[in-house]
């Protein structure tokens, strides 16, 4: 008995793009409903997101843009997008650069004012116009107060201190945690690099970025805990090394002035991730905190009043 084919999907492209955005958005719905962002703000950013983009796509093509050529690629209403165009860029335009504490801590290792004699990172007191933590701030926060970079690093355990009101760094890799600012930001910052690899993978012809992954599906939960450690020692060896070889490869601002050469941003990120099928009994949460307890509603037997 002959079986037909399934008929092809008329555009298999656009269908696999939707899965990989379904799933790109997906981890993201718990940073949405934890912070209040509701679907209509999503959705009103994304638009204004799209129509500035493919504003700056056809420009690039074609030297100019087009409300009408905008709108035949977003799918949007050529009101609308006259609208968006017209109103001022929102403040979630520009692209954050690194943040303040990985360049605070990148600057405690590497820097030769902030070095021990053994070429560690010094022990800095919190205060003081000379070597200091203060200074260290001051001048790699981006303006962020003294105060409030020492408590973002203790809070991420970057930082310990010590007696003589001084501050000793810990780790040179940052890793945030909790619903915190920083930590969102992180989750943008992150996300966002990761995903320009990838994209730049998809349409370069050229050697690719490198973006690589080691992946098991039948790990014993009851060795995770292991496991975390040991990744984390030697993902931060790498960020170690990565780091020195950056650090080399850096333009000096005198010779770039100089010679007019270009500069630009690059990087590697590494982390580990965990399948949520991972905290079944036995498995340590890898959010932190144990599941949420469900109440359920009793009966009132006899109705009281308390009035406050």
């Amino acid at each position: 008995m002959h079986i037909p084919n399934e008929p092809e999907s008329p555009d298999p492209l656009k269908e696999a793009a939707l899965a990989a955005l379904k799933r790109m958005v997906d981890p993201m719905m718990d940073v949405m409903f934890d912070t209040g962002i509701t679907v209509r703000e999503f959705s009103r950013m994304i638009r204004d997101i799209a129509v500035r983009s493919a504003s700056v796509r056809i420009a690039r093509e074609n030297g100019r843009s087009s409300y009408s050529r905008i709108s035949i690629i977003t799918g949007l209403a050529r009101g609308e997008v006259a609208r968006i165009m017209e109103t001022s860029e929102p403040s979630f335009g520009p692209r954050i650069e690194q943040h303040p504490v990985r360049r605070v801590l990148a600057a405690w290792h590497d820097s030769q004012r902030f070095l021990g004699a053994t070429g560690d990172p010094a022990v800095l007191p919190i205060f003081g116009r000379k070597r200091s933590f203060e200074q260290l701030v001051a001048v790699h926060s981006g303006g962020i107060p003294v105060r409030a970079m020492l408590d973002q690093l203790l809070q991420i355990n970057a930082v310990e201190i010590v007696s003589g009101q001084r501050v000793k760094a810990k780790t040179k890799v940052p890793i945030f945690k909790g619903m915190t600012r920083s930590a969102i930001a992180n989750v943008g910052e992150r996300a966002c690099d990761l995903l320009s690899t990838l994209k730049n993978n998809l349409h370069t012809s050229a050697t690719p970025l490198f973006e690589g992954t080691a992946l098991m599906c039948d790990v014993d939960v009851s060795v995770l805990p292991l496991v975390r450690r040991q990744m984390a020692d030697q993902g931060a060896a790498l960020i170690e090394g990565a780091s020195s070889l950056l650090a080399r490869s850096r333009v000096k601002s005198k010779r770039s002035s100089s010679k007019g050469l270009s500069q630009c941003r690059a990087g590697i990120t590494v982390y580990y991730f965990e399948d949520e099928r991972a905290n079944g009994p036995g498995a340590e949460s890898m959010s932190g905190k144990g599941r949420r307890k469900n109440f359920r509603r009793r009966k009132i037997k006899s109705r009281t009043t308390d009035r406050t």
